[in-house]
């Protein structure tokens, strides 16, 4: 199960973690060193250093900047403590941050998808299949609307989906979704691009093979990201 998440994590850092236009005011000048500092320590798997920065960074937005940055500074911190399966600290920072993108972007805004889908991934990690399912779905109707069925935040709404399933073993739901998920990338990016020849996309799919006993089906594909890693 660490594997999964780990996964997704790595998946969803250049997305969670958001690096905004730097400002000309002091404060938001601070507020983005700040930022750099805890996205360099989020990537170094140093947390703890991470949050402590993060606190700080909360602070600034919320006595001099205006409210997506608050926004963002909640999600952040509450990522942090997600990835330290500190979950009761994470949850209402993760709502208040949803709210106030909701609030000031709209209800089908890219950013506040971004915000069900964290919120979803919380719930996941903690086995809440219920509530993240529907948290999950929103947010990919909203990417789907708003950017359009081929775009890469779509695949990623879409594996998260996938994997929500794939652990409840729910296969015959997760299969079409990480075929969509591999047919956005491939078209996106190439055939040989990592993030279709790693275990985000072929390996996904050749573990559901494997999971529901077509070991051929399983074995081309993890023959492919073989051969594909190989060249790389």
């Amino acid at each position: 199960m660490k594997t999964r998440y780990s996964r997704l994590t790595l998946a969803f850092l250049l997305l969670i973690l958001v690096v905004p236009p730097v400002g000309a005011d002091e404060h938001e000048d601070e507020w983005n060193q700040l930022n750099a500092k805890v996205i360099e320590n989020y990537q170094a798997g140093k947390y703890g250093v991470a949050t402590e920065i993060a606190i700080k960074q909360l602070a600034i937005a919320e006595s001099h900047l205006p409210a997506e940055l608050i926004a963002t500074s909640l999600n952040n911190l509450a990522e942090l403590y997600r990835v330290q399966a500190k979950y009761a600290e994470a949850e209402p920072l993760f709502k208040r941050s949803l709210a106030i993108k909701e609030k000031a972007f709209g209800p089908d805004h890219p950013q506040v998808a971004l915000g069900l889908n964290n919120l979803a991934l919380l719930y996941d990690n903690q086995g809440k299949y219920a509530e993240a399912e529907p948290l999950y779905k929103r947010a990919l109707a909203i990417w789907e609307k708003a950017l359009g069925s081929d775009h890469p935040s779509v695949a990623t709404g879409l594996q998260s989906l996938a994997l929500l399933y794939r652990t409840q073993g729910k296969y015959a739901e997760a299969e079409p979704l990480y075929k969509w998920v591999l047919a956005i990338r491939e078209k996106a990016l190439g055939p040989d691009h990592p993030c279709v020849t790693d275990g985000l996309s072929l390996n996904n799919l050749a573990d559901l093979y494997r999971a529901t006993d077509r070991e051929a089906e399983a074995e081309k594909l993890e023959k492919r990201a073989a051969e594909d890693e190989a060249k790389g």
